[in-house]
């Protein structure tokens, strides 16, 4: 019995760990929300993108350098490495986009979905076989995320939309990500999803600021067209800080999957919505519609299953 307890133990605490460190992750990450929900209505989302990108850039290299890498991190699939990093550029963007005209408990909500997305673009890009089990929690997760959009209602928000479009890229790139794993390292996968995103703006920006400021547009769109300006040296620097949670919300993530089981984790990667909640009530004031709780358990339950699904899956074929 001793032996047995303590064998136990040490299985336990490397699953704790990964546990706290996907924990401080989101915490960290609900950090950007707050920052970009703060100073979004002064300036464009691409400005704010821009000071972020000019500190992911070096953080990159210096990971690429942590990995034993020298010179610039190189890659035989550039065309993969750019469309990743286009996807990851779109999703990020929209986001903010979302972020000007959403609660942030509605966004978490919505974010559930991303594991669905992944599961469904894995069957259409990738091949991969889905049992009706699993399409039918699919098909419960996304009526749980229209429960929270609320498409054709009054109450229906077009940053939603926004939401979505991100949450999809973002599968996306997971999808791309499965496929440069296995040549690329995390580091070298950073630098060019940074790179693209400084080329984006870069391009982009111009066109923005051609078009002008839109007064009376939606809080998302004008968070797209708003005039560009010269930010004080707090706002540069909650930027340019923007950055740095990226990186430590990555790590943090990246090391929680490394020391502890995936179906261990990957659950509380849900605590994301009491997190958000409880940062918009007490910053904003903002109280979560009951639609948002029932639709993020919905697709809340169904994510948990498919993940059961997928790992009991795995288990299978290995044994």
């Amino acid at each position: 019995m001793i032996q047995t307890s303590t064998i136990d133990a040490k299985k336990l605490s490397p699953n704790v760990a990964g546990v706290a460190f996907l924990v401080l992750g989101l915490l960290i990450f609900s950090l950007q929300d707050i920052a970009v929900k703060w100073i979004g209505g002064d300036y464009p989302v691409l400005e704010i993108v821009t000071f972020r990108s000019l500190t992911a850039m070096p953080l990159t290299l210096l990971l690429f350098r942590l990995e034993g890498g020298r010179g610039l991190p190189k890659t035989q699939q550039n065309t993969l490495e750019y469309i990743r990093g286009l996807s990851y550029f779109l999703s990020y963007t929209t986001y903010f986009m979302g972020l000007a005209a959403l609660p942030l408990a509605e966004i978490a909500g919505i974010k559930f979905s991303g594991p669905l997305m992944i599961t469904a673009l894995s069957v259409v890009l990738l091949g991969e076989r889905v049992g009706p089990r699993r399409w039918l929690a699919l098909l419960v997760g996304f009526a749980g995320v229209l429960l929270i959009v609320r498409p054709g209602l009054s109450t229906f928000n077009l940053g939603s939309i926004f939401i979505l479009i991100s949450v999809l890229f973002y599968a996306f790139a997971a999808i791309l990500t499965r496929k440069l794993q296995t040549t690329d390292s995390s580091a070298t996968m950073s630098y060019y999803s940074s790179l693209v995103y400084l080329v984006a703006t870069l391009i982009l920006a111009p066109l923005v600021i051609a078009v002008g400021d839109l007064p009376g547009a939606h809080p998302s769109v004008r968070f797209l067209f708003h005039a560009w300006s010269m930010p004080p040296l707090l706002d540069i620097v909650i930027m340019l800080g923007l950055g740095l949670i990226w990186a430590g919300g990555m790590y943090c993530v990246a090391r929680a999957y490394s020391v502890a089981l995936a179906s261990v984790v990957a659950p509380f990667e849900y605590l994301a919505l009491p997190i958000n909640a409880l940062w918009g009530f007490f910053i904003w004031r903002e109280v979560p519609m009951w639609t948002t709780w029932a639709g993020a358990l919905l697709a809340l339950l169904s994510g948990v299953y498919v993940l059961h699904r997928e790992q009991k899956e795995r288990a299978a074929r290995l044994a």
